[in-house]
């Protein structure tokens, strides 16, 4: 279990660290997506890095939209303009000390906090179907608790 959970967080950070903006851009029709995360620690040290996945994508390759952001009085507001209506999810790391990687302890157990679109929190990696949420033509406000 250690083992899968170090995998995925590896996998999840090396992904939203080699974000390229990847989809077209329309904004007719999609002003962009706002997320709120919302980091339940009190120190503001590192960012917030979160990647934009659509279902071919998630967990498995690089981020169509990778963001980062500082915390603020224990939030972090990343926006994501210009997405095209569709299927997507997000995942993010608190990255507290600056390296841009997820860090892990001995045991293989994350060491910095992270999150999921629809606050998905389970043993494993996050699925799909549990992460994913609809972008229409209005723009959406989400919050990730992590």
């Amino acid at each position: 279990m250690k083992t899968i959970l170090l995998t995925i967080m590896m996998i999840l950070t090396s992904f939203i660290l080699k974000a390229q903006d990847q989809l077209k851009i329309d904004t007719a029709s999609n002003e962009g997506v706002t997320i709120t995360v919302t980091v339940p620690v009190p120190s503001e040290d590192g960012t917030v890095i979160a990647g934009l996945f659509n279902e071919e994508t998630f967990l498995k390759s690089a981020p169509l939209v990778g963001q980062e952001s500082n915390v603020v009085d224990g939030k972090a507001t990343l926006t994501f303009k210009n997405i095209m209506p569709g299927t997507y999810a997000i995942t993010l790391f608190h990255d507290k000390n600056g390296n841009k990687q997820m860090d892990f302890e001995v045991n293989g157990m994350p060491k910095e906090m992270y999150g999921v679109s629809n606050n998905v929190m389970s043993m494993g990696p996050p699925q799909w179907n549990d992460a994913k949420f609809e972008v229409a033509k209005e723009s959406l406000n989400l919050e990730i608790v992590m």
